[in-house]
């Protein structure tokens, strides 16, 4: 499970969470102290650059949010981040820099890295998506299994190994650099590990290794080509 790790998935100089998620070794264990840390790390913020909203909820000056877009606590959203139209932050979120939240799309639990997009009818929950990744539109994590049970990280493709998680709630981690096609569908437990690219209409499930293109169709991971 060497490439689900932390320091494997992430570059932890672009989030304001990084030193917090340096402190565990799997992206899953950061899900649980997400709202804490927040309410820690919110009063601490430079008041010339960031205004506090509401209750917990700080964002920055230089950040566009529209009008319609509903935003609940714990929350920070960092510098020139845009939140869109309709967009629905239900707490618990951080939303990096120059990060996109669009329209109609609702976060919830989640630490999103800087220059993220999510920008059209998208749903992330109790997920970690990583710098610069994007998710199509229409393109969900799934955070609670069907038949209710917690879940597992099963690493089939690579290592083999399983971890049980602990979790009922947990969508997906999302490396550096990945790509989710349009109206796809990740899985409770799907860990996507850097620059990876997921075809449209994919169900997505267990730990897609690095450097990776994901055919749904096909039935395969096959390797990117350089």
């Amino acid at each position: 499970m060497e490439n689900a790790k932390i320091k494997n998935m992430y570059d932890l100089s672009q989030s304001i969470a990084g030193e917090y998620l340096s402190q565990f070794t799997y992206p899953w264990e950061v899900l649980k102290g997400i709202s804490d840390f927040i309410k820690k790390l919110g009063p601490t913020l430079d008041p010339e650059i960031y205004e506090k909203r509401g209750e917990n909820i700080w964002v920055a000056k230089s950040a566009t949010v529209a009008p319609t877009a509903c935003l609940n606590g714990p929350l920070i959203i960092d510098e020139d981040a845009e939140i869109r139209h309709c967009a629905f932050i239900r707490g618990s979120a951080i939303i990096g820099k120059g990060s996109v939240v669009g329209n109609s799309t609702e976060i919830k639990n989640d630490i999103i890295f800087n220059t993220v997009q999510v920008p059209h009818y998208n749903y992330v929950g109790d997920s970690i998506l990583g710098y610069k990744s994007h998710m199509g539109a229409g393109s969900i994590t799934s955070n609670v299994k069907s038949d209710k049970t917690l879940v597992v990280v099963k690493d089939s493709r690579d290592s083999g190994e399983e971890i049980e998680t602990g979790l009922k709630k947990f969508g997906a981690m999302l490396g550096d650099h990945v790509e989710v096609g349009c109206n796809s569908v990740l899985n409770p437990g799907t860990v996507i590990c850097p620059n990876c690219n997921v075809y449209p209409l994919s169900s997505v499930r267990g730990v897609i290794p690095a450097n990776h293109i994901y055919k749904d169709a096909d039935h395969i991971v096959a390797k990117k080509e350089k």
